[in-house]
């Protein structure tokens, strides 16, 4: 990859959700605290040698989350992050998403090549991709006093793709 091919991916992945959390600290201390949730991937400590810098980007965004949250709990601004294996949407299984694409490669239709996603890394407990609602609802737990003593914390959301403790 070129250093150029990084640097967008970074700026995408990473630095968009840096400017935007460093944009907003000053109106959440004015609140007197609240709360972010960045999202990151599952790909952040499932490193993918096809998407290696986006899976770099992803582990930064998981590690600044982290840091700011020691940095700004006790001034009662949360940080937590949450990690999506594959969503139902385009990217995955949009017509030129990820599924058409692997569909395309190995001369298999959609269907068969989706379920080869879900079978894939020892398939997903759930057998089926998360909707993008699940991970919205997540959010809306995490940016709520329900998880008001949730800090620091980082969310799988992948339908049992991670296998590790």
């Amino acid at each position: 990859m070129s250093d150029e091919e990084w640097l967008s991916t970074l700026n995408l992945s990473f630095l968009s959700a840096l400017r935007s959390t460093r944009a907003a600290i000053p109106a959440i201390r004015a609140r007197g605290g609240g709360t972010v949730v960045t999202i990151g991937s599952v790909n952040a400590f499932l490193p993918d040698p096809g998407v290696i810098d986006y899976s770099a980007a992803k582990a930064a965004l998981w590690n600044l989350t982290k840091a700011l949250s020691k940095e700004f709990g006790p001034s009662g601004i949360r940080f937590n992050s949450i990690s999506p294996g594959p969503v139902a949407t385009d990217l995955w299984l949009g017509d030129s998403g990820v599924a058409a694409t692997a569909a395309r490669n190995l001369g298999v239709d959609f269907e068969t090549a989706k379920a080869r996603v879900v079978e894939s890394q020892g398939g997903f407990s759930t057998g089926r991709f998360t909707e993008p609602g699940e991970v919205a609802d997540l959010v809306l737990l995490l940016a709520s006093g329900r998880a008001g003593n949730v800090n620091g914390a980082d969310f799988l959301i992948d339908g049992g793709l991670v296998k590790t403790l």
